[in-house]
């Protein structure tokens, strides 16, 4: 991507999102590029993609459920019931259509960075995971879970996941079944890892 396209959409950004939001962006995007220098993954498009993560944020609802209703992605009954999850999937329609992006080491983590799923890649890990410790996080784990991630990507997701079912249980929130794929993929690494040492 080159460097006039990645200013494009800053402005884009800027223009579209509250100020807080962009900054998160950015956040977000530098937090990929960290993640991805460390895990072995391409750093340009792990910036792309958590640049772009919350690029529907903001939009009006019955906009972004019309951009969900578009997706090529699996969309479960339970995120469409669930209008918080609406701006990922909608982001990854959005960005295809705006922005010609057709790679889906961008598109699928724009996707998946709220719910999670099962086997994520490397990309679709990256992402979930710069979304909750990037530099402007502050809720109460979030030291802990960032300090681990950066450490240990697979034990991050165990924790972030972990957290995530706990986060949604208390708040009654519907929690979708990909949600739950990923905590146990996560939670099985997690036994095996402990019973290797």
């Amino acid at each position: 991507m080159t460097e006039p396209k990645i200013s494009e959409i800053k402005e884009y950004l800027k223009d579209n999102l509250s100020e807080k939001r962009y900054i998160h962006s950015l956040n977000v995007a530098d937090a990929a590029k960290r993640l991805a220098e460390i895990n072995g993954a391409d750093p340009d498009k792990c910036y792309l993609a958590g640049l772009l993560h919350d690029i529907c944020k903001e939009l009006p609802k019955e906009k972004q459920l019309e951009l969900v209703l578009r997706s090529e992605f699996e969309v479960s009954e339970i995120e469409i019931a669930a209008p918080k999850t609406h701006h990922a999937i909608a982001g990854a329609v959005f960005v295809k259509e705006k922005y010609g992006i057709t790679d889906n080491d961008i598109l699928s983590p724009i996707r998946w960075h709220t719910v999670g799923k099962g086997r994520m890649n490397i990309y679709e890990q990256i992402i979930y995971m710069a979304d909750l410790i990037s530099a402007d996080r502050d809720y109460a784990d979030v030291g802990t879970i960032r300090e681990i991630t950066y450490r240990d990507l697979k034990q991050g997701l165990y924790e972030a996941f972990k957290w995530m079912i706990r986060e949604n249980l208390e708040k009654q929130r519907l929690i979708p079944q990909s949600t739950y794929d990923a905590y146990n993929e996560y939670t099985a690494l997690e036994i095996a890892r402990l019973k290797d040492r």
